[in-house]
């Protein structure tokens, strides 16, 4: 499933080619993916798209009508962009397409049909269902460490699992967990309230660095994703300890003769992976 990078990494890209538009035509080829197709979605048409933002894994797209679109991408969902001019052969898993006045095309592709798409009013964002229980987002100010170690104290969860929870924060998945805790020198097994304070300033800074890396970097292409103009991410190149079971993390002496490498535990049903020679 795309995480907070790639998510961002395709707003971004929708963002240039969208921002400022007008909707010409919606057109639905399904009656919807995880959950139906809103009624009013297929009456945009003439509605401007003022920007393209994102809170959590979700990509939000206000209008000038005072409504907002929501879309996820599910596990296997991309966002398509044809500039005008450009041909774009249908594929067989497009469910929706956005046809701009300009003559841009969004095709939103989703082979397994997890995505989603919604309206709802623009003031009543933060309100909706899909957002009135998450936490701050990881890259603004309101989540540091006085944060951070307040929504720790007393939790006896691994603390892997405690920033994976949108409660805590939103958009640090498993892939940027793992990366996040290798740059704090912190074992994922440890519980989250016996972090130290300093612990968790690291932690927090190790995030921020880890999501802003991965950003510029594109996101990681894992199965489906890619980014709006087809082309893959990088970041995967500079795993640490990600899916490098067995290997040495650079300039450790964690090799596989003498402590078995980067190790790989199963923690929430998620794949985890960290150096017991780093992380403490």
């Amino acid at each position: 499933m795309p995480e907070l990078p790639e998510v961002e990494t395709v707003c971004r890209g929708l963002e240039k080619a969208l921002a400022g538009q007008k909707i010409a035509e919606v057109r639905l080829n399904r009656k919807g993916l995880r959950i139906p197709f809103p009624a009013g979605l297929k009456r945009l048409g003439g509605a401007k798209i003022l920007s393209v933002g994102r809170r959590a894994k979700y990509i939000l797209m206000p209008l000038d009508t005072g409504q907002t679109v929501i879309l996820h991408l599910g596990m296997s969902g991309r966002m398509v962009i044809t500039p005008e001019g450009a041909h774009y052969a249908p594929e067989k898993h497009d469910h929706m397409l956005l046809r701009m006045k300009n003559g841009t095309q969004v095709t939103f592709n989703d082979p397994r049909r997890f995505g989603l798409v919604d309206i709802t009013p623009t003031n009543d964002v933060e309100k909706h269902r899909l957002f009135s229980h998450l936490g701050p987002e990881p890259l603004e100010k309101a989540f540091d460490a006085d944060f951070l170690a307040e929504k720790l104290k007393g939790r006896k969860t691994d603390i892997k699992i405690a920033i994976m929870d949108q409660k805590i924060v939103v958009g640090v998945g498993n892939i940027y967990a793992s990366e996040a805790l290798f740059r704090a020198g912190i074992d994922p097994r440890r519980k989250a309230g016996a972090l130290k304070r300093p612990e968790v300033e690291k932690l927090v800074a190790a995030i921020r660095a880890v999501l802003k890396a991965a950003i510029k970097a594109g996101g990681s292409s894992l199965r489906d994703y890619v980014q709006t103009d087809g082309e893959l991410g990088y970041f995967q190149h500079r795993w640490a300890v990600y899916g490098k079971e067995g290997k040495p993390c650079k300039g450790c002496t964690c090799d596989a003769a003498k402590t078995g490498g980067i190790h790989r535990i199963v923690q929430g049903a998620r794949a985890t992976f960290f150096c017991p020679v780093k992380q403490k």
